[in-house]
């Protein structure tokens, strides 16, 4: 390579469509000193489908990352050029990866990117929400209350959400964002560029309707917010007073009136019934 190319290259992987590798990517991957891996298996299989014949290929995952950088920078100072690779997709993105960046851009040492599959891109093109502005979340945390408090902080926002689950976990996981972000466009893809490739259209409030038994990875893209204004305090106080002649405990009543309601969360509902 060039005595000026980078010693870092970021490079997208296929998401499951192999003929997505593009030939920049098979070029670099094939010169570059070593090239590091979320999983050796699955890469190789990738460069033995594509023709990809890499100088060396090894591990690097969460679990080493931060252990094994250090001395990956040490070597790149001495002229060592790598590439780094998911399993799939854009590195960093719910992948390893950042640490690594981070710490060659402190050291000065040249980053560059090779562009290409994008899971998140992918699912918000093909969904038919609104494009932009959006914001990718990764994973949810595993705990209902954690995931609520993640959704929360982007309720006011009119911004589509966009966010990778767990076939087991995903049903639990949008009844939360429901309960959350209220009635909204939905769109559950998996698959991407596959086989058995599927965008599930719906609306959240309707989250029960999607099947339980879906297999393969999932990108959910959830719409924004669909109300033009928020709800006033006096709107809110008489939905809060209809609520409470319905009777039932205070938070009870807070989700019901959030339900009504636009631009408040369950919390904030619940503070505005303590203060007033």
């Amino acid at each position: 390579m060039p005595s000026n190319s980078p010693s870092l290259w970021v490079v997208a992987t296929p998401l499951g469509n192999h003929g997505d590798l593009s030939p920049r990517a098979q070029e670099v991957l094939a010169t570059v000193d070593m090239v590091l891996s979320e999983d050796t298996r699955r890469t190789g299989l990738l460069f033995k489908s594509t023709g990809v014949t890499a100088k060396k290929l090894v591990s690097f995952h969460d679990h080493n990352e931060e252990a094994k950088a250090p001395g990956i920078i040490a070597a790149m100072e001495e002229g060592q050029v790598f590439a780094i690779v998911s399993d799939a997709g854009m590195p960093l993105f719910s992948d390893p990866g950042y640490r690594l960046v981070k710490l060659a851009r402190e050291k000065g040492i040249k980053v560059s990117v090779v562009p290409g599959p994008s899971a998140p891109l992918t699912a918000l093109a093909a969904s038919g929400i609104a494009p932009q502005p959006f914001t990718f979340v990764g994973f949810p945390p595993r705990k209902t209350n954690d995931q609520k408090k993640l959704f929360e902080e982007f309720s006011m926002l009119r911004t589509t959400i966009v966010f990778f689950e767990r076939k087991n976990r995903l049903a639990a996981t949008l009844k939360a964002a429901f309960e959350v972000l209220g009635p909204r466009e939905l769109c559950v893809a998996r698959e991407l560029t596959k086989l058995h490739e599927e965008f599930i259209l719906g609306r959240l409030e309707k989250h029960d309707e999607i099947p339980e038994d879906l297999l393969g990875e999932i990108t959910v893209v959830i719409g924004p917010p669909e109300s033009n204004g928020k709800t006033s305090e006096a709107e809110l106080l008489a939905l809060i007073t209809e609520e409470t002649e319905i009777g039932g405990k205070p938070k009870e009543i807070a989700r019901r009136v959030k339900e009504e309601a636009s631009g408040w969360t369950v919390k904030a509902v619940y503070q505005f019934m303590q203060d007033n």
